[in-house]
């Protein structure tokens, strides 16, 4: 696709994934796309940018709702010619044109949006799933917003759930997989600028 190396971070809710990808691409001087994929989306597809986020990764229920099929049988489902897509499977394509054009376009940080599938023949991609330990995101999805722990674990199960889903659906491989991603990098292990100071040295190299 291009030389540029591009990194993509998948993650569990709460895992400290997002932050991770913010460090590293201020630390390398590149862009991080995150949720500025759903305005970039919304504005080519032309919808209110809060019709596109309902129809983006966590959105588990309008698949449901729409559709009673496994996520292997829907990944055929939208491939049939016959198919009218809708807008969530029109907000994916569209997510998918646009992150191939940024890979195209120089070096950056991606997070979430299937984009290690979707740029999976690109050679100099570098692929991680962050993970942490249960507790640790409780606390960390808690504090961040101003939730009983309780309330924290429900947030994480509904989250983690809605992101297996959307990945498994798209890509039909194993959300969180070994199998499914180059590395996996345990931030309650490691530590977050453990895991930033690695993959910058993983992008310099």
């Amino acid at each position: 696709m291009s030389e540029y190396k591009v990194i993509t971070i998948s993650r569990q809710f709460g895992s400290g994934g997002h932050e991770i990808g913010e460090k590293l691409a201020a630390r390398l001087g590149i862009p991080l796309y995150d949720n500025q994929l759903i305005s970039m989306a919304a504005d080519e597809l032309g919808y209110t940018k809060e019709s596109v986020e309902r129809a983006d990764e966590s959105s588990l229920d309008s698949f449901m709702a729409a559709y009673s099929v496994t996520p292997m049988s829907y990944t055929n489902f939208i491939s049939t010619a016959s198919y009218m897509p809708s807008l969530d499977v029109r907000v994916f394509r569209k997510q998918s044109e646009i992150i191939r054009s940024l890979a195209q376009k120089g070096p950056c940080v991606i997070v979430g949006r299937c984009a290690d599938y979707i740029l999976r023949d690109k050679a100099d991609l570098i692929n991680v799933f962050i993970c942490a330990e249960k507790e640790d995101r409780i606390r960390r999805i808690a504090e961040r917003y101003g939730l009983t722990e309780k309330k924290a674990a429900e947030r994480i199960r509904k989250t983690d759930r809605e992101r297996k889903f959307y990945y498994e659906t798209y890509t039909g491989l194993e959300w969180g997989s070994i199998y499914s991603h180059q590395a996996l990098l345990n931030a309650s292990l490691l530590g977050i600028d453990k895991i930033v100071d690695l993959l910058e040295t993983v992008y310099r190299a």
